[in-house]
């Protein structure tokens, strides 16, 4: 592996659990601790690492998460297949609740359009995107909106699913990890999606593989919230298997891809 592939791996490594540690790496790469530190320097020289004793964490905060515009083309062909495979889990005349996110404006998008259904849904941009489907009644939660995000938050928010019962919640997360469970960027969205879970019977969560492993700065949830799980991740990726162990059904699915002429 050449010095400049090894930075992107050790990059990604900073990107999903926040930390690198210098031996683990050497380890990992086949390389000495030396080599290790020396790439640790320059990518602290570069603006993305920061170097501590044993290793580096990222210089990129955990409560960092770019507007929804910015999300929207990142992974875009993967989270339309997870949007269209977790679409495919509804049933006709169920109450379920939607998640803000790029991945679940996706999955709004592919709802079978003979389906009758009630969503429910903090997100300004699902709303509008349901807004046309006279099949399907759309719930938006009060609250105040998050700039940049498009969605609602606040007490407001919050409480609006304190008195619903619904089937299932269809949930975005900036990071799923077996350890610290469904991790979010923002505070108040994240209190938005616990509300959001007590409500409802069961918990699907669409992630694409960017996310699995990575933690983000506030926890949602545990694992054991977690029914089903809509990922493009390999089944053969050692997180995966171990969410099947601890009883998540793992819905993989496979961006269809297009071919360069």
């Amino acid at each position: 592996m050449s010095s400049e592939f090894r930075r992107v791996a050790i990059l990604t490594r900073l990107a999903n659990q926040g930390e690198a540690r210098i031996g683990e790496l050497a380890q990992e790469f086949g390389i000495s601790e030396m080599t290790i530190r020396r790439d640790l320097e320059i990518l602290e020289l570069e603006g993305h690492a920061r170097r501590v004793r044993g290793g580096a964490i990222s210089a990129i905060s955990r409560s960092y998460e770019p507007p929804i515009i910015q999300r929207q083309g990142v992974e875009q062909i993967a989270k339309t297949a997870i949007g269209k495979a977790a679409a495919d889990l509804l049933k006709d005349g169920e109450t379920a609740i939607i998640d803000v996110g790029t991945t679940t404006l996706e999955m709004a998008k592919a709802i079978n359009p003979r389906l009758s259904l009630t969503i429910v849904t903090s997100s300004i941009l699902i709303a509008a995107e349901l807004s046309h489907r006279p099949q399907i009644r759309t719930i938006v939660s009060g609250g105040i909106i998050r700039t940049g995000e498009m969605s609602l938050i606040g007490a407001r928010a919050e409480d609006s699913f304190s008195d619903l019962n619904c089937d299932v919640v269809f949930l975005g997360v900036a990071g799923i990890n077996l350890e610290k469970g469904l991790t979010e960027y923002n505070l108040d969205d994240t209190r938005v999606k616990q509300s959001a879970i007590r409500a409802a019977h069961r918990c699907v969560v669409l992630a694409d593989a960017s996310k699995i492993g990575k933690i983000a700065f506030a926890n949602v949830a545990d694992i054991s919230k977690v029914d089903v799980l809509v990922t493009n991740a390999s089944p053969s990726n050692k997180l995966i298997k171990s969410l099947q162990d601890v009883g998540v059904e793992v819905i993989h699915v496979e961006p269809m891809y297009k071919e360069s002429k």
